[in-house]
């Protein structure tokens, strides 16, 4: 695709200058007139299509930038074109529904979009007299983020989780609540996202109903380094003209932000600079300090940002993940064993924690709900292998109320989602905070103690335990011990029961 320069970077320059050298995606330029500014976009190659960023001056002639294109037939003396500014993003309510490039153009083989305004991708954080000092609480309206790890509005949240665990369904269902309830935008920003990931979550999407206040922005793996350096910033840009002009909350979902720190990592080697611990960048914390802290709450408006993390080698103190775990307010795992045993989301509650789980920003009830729950969930773990050599009939009455209290929290705890009502054929629950709480309140006051696990299971209010309990068979599982077969395999201490795995199978 031919790319104008008008698109990227403003109106054309009169600044030339020529190609002195190329090193793979390092290009050295030589200009007689001026140096262009660092940031700057250059163009050269066929009608521009090679798009150049500067990050380095050389000397009084000489600049060295990083290619955003491939430099498959570039040569020394080839002219260069300086576009007079840096790379832009096209904002502007024409982006909605559509998907991009790092340079703003539409990858989704559909018309351009028109009436767009092109801004600069670099600007600075917002000032701190613009925010405001007081924390509030972003509902997403799934039940178990919004009680156990709740997330913050204007906050960054961390999402850990393998593949097959739920990660793309739960993001689809926060851009459906962020749409259909907050009046929001969601924008999807893929960074070194295969191209195969992309197309499924495109379609994804768009049967869902929630593209129509969604943009995509794709920096594909296959793209060199330089660009998919930059489509966070892109993305970044186009969120900042929602929150600021139009005055509308965004959703920002960035997968994966591990791989905007590979993508600096590699244009740093390329550029020549000197690695610093484990091959990093020695400039990796202001970069990602650059992106993250431009995702913030305003008087105006908030972007709250939802991170899916990669950890290399599962190893918590690689400087990677220590950089990003310093930026992020709440950190939402994935569990693979839920999500075999059919709790979706699947959520562990046990190792989700947020910074905002504090009295004075969720109050006195909700923190200690959240922390009974925890001491509840946490007690049924411990019991599990108990229940595995021993069975059931071996724990004391307590033990015994405690486990089928821990069960029955962790099945109101899942939810049907809209994003798979037509896959599940279950009607998707939006649940307020308050709903949430009064029914794990009610299940942890044991006043449930007498209805069957599988009326709390695939459910949104409280109120739908007690309907969904009038059309269950008479043989009601009371106590998980009362059963005559009480040794339960250590997997199966928490499936759920043959009464409700058609739901199970739904996700």
């Amino acid at each position: 695709m031919t790319r104008s320069t008008t698109n990227s970077a403003g109106a054309p320059h009169s600044n030339q200058g020529v190609v002195a050298s190329v090193r793979g995606s390092v290009v050295d330029i030589r200009f007689e007139q001026r140096l262009p500014p660092i940031y700057s976009l250059l163009r050269t190659g066929t009608q521009g299509r090679i798009a150049i960023e500067v990050l380095m001056q050389l000397d009084a002639r000489h600049v060295r930038g990083i290619a955003l294109d491939p430099t498959q037939g570039l040569a020394r003396g080839m002219a260069v074109h300086d576009t007079g500014g840096p790379l832009r993003a096209p904002v502007g309510k024409g982006t909605l529904s559509r998907m991009f490039d790092v340079f703003g153009n539409a990858i989704d083989r559909q018309p351009p979009p028109s009436d767009l305004e092109w801004r600069p991708i670099h600007r600075d954080p917002p000032p701190l007299a613009s925010r405001p000092t007081r924390s509030e609480i972003f509902e997403t309206g799934i039940k178990v983020i919004d009680v156990l790890a709740p997330l913050e509005r204007g906050g960054k949240a961390g999402l850990f989780g393998g593949a097959g665990v739920g990660k793309t369904v739960l993001l689809t269902e926060m851009i459906h609540n962020v749409v259909g309830h907050q009046k929001g935008v969601s924008i999807f920003c893929g960074i070194g996202e295969r191209c195969r990931e992309g197309q499924e979550l495109y379609h994804e999407m768009k049967q869902a109903g929630v593209l129509p206040n969604m943009v995509m922005i794709f920096g594909q793996m296959n793209e060199p380094p330089g660009a998919r350096f930059r489509v966070g910033l892109t993305a970044l840009t186009m969120a900042e003209y929602f929150r600021d002009d139009l005055h509308r909350d965004v959703l920002l979902l960035v997968d994966n932000i591990f791989r905007f720190i590979q993508a600096g990592m590699e244009v740093s080697g390329l550029m020549g600079q000197m690695p610093s611990r484990l091959g990093y960048q020695p400039t990796m914390g202001t970069e990602l300090s650059g992106l993250e802290e431009r995702i913030a709450n305003t008087d105006s408006g908030a972007i709250t940002s939802i991170q899916a993390v990669y950890v290399p080698a599962d190893d918590l103190t690689d400087p990677a993940a220590v950089h990003t775990f310093s930026h992020l307010s709440a950190s939402i795992v994935l569990s693979r064993k839920r999500a075999s045993e059919g709790l979706y989301p699947s959520v562990d509650p046990l190792q989700s924690n947020s910074k905002m789980a504090t009295p004075g920003v969720i109050g006195d009830r909700h923190y200690h709900l959240a922390r009974e729950i925890r001491k509840s969930l946490a007690r049924y773990e411990d019991l599990k292998d108990v229940i595995a050599m021993l069975g059931m009939e071996q724990l004391s009455p307590e033990d015994r109320n405690e486990v089928g209290r821990a069960r029955r929290l962790e099945r109101f705890l899942t939810q049907p989602f809209f994003a798979t009502e037509q896959f599940s054929g279950l009607k998707g629950k939006d649940v307020s905070l308050k709903d949430a709480l009064d029914g794990c309140e009610l299940i942890l006051n044991d006043e449930f103690k007498d209805y069957p696990e599988s009326a709390f299971y695939m459910i949104g209010t409280i109120d739908e335990a007690r309907e969904k309990a009038k059309t269950l068979k008479p043989e009601k599982l009371v106590e998980p011990g009362s059963q005559p077969t009480a040794r339960v395999k250590p997997e199966a201490a928490g499936k759920p029961q043959p009464a409700f795995k058609e739901g199970a199978n739904a996700h």
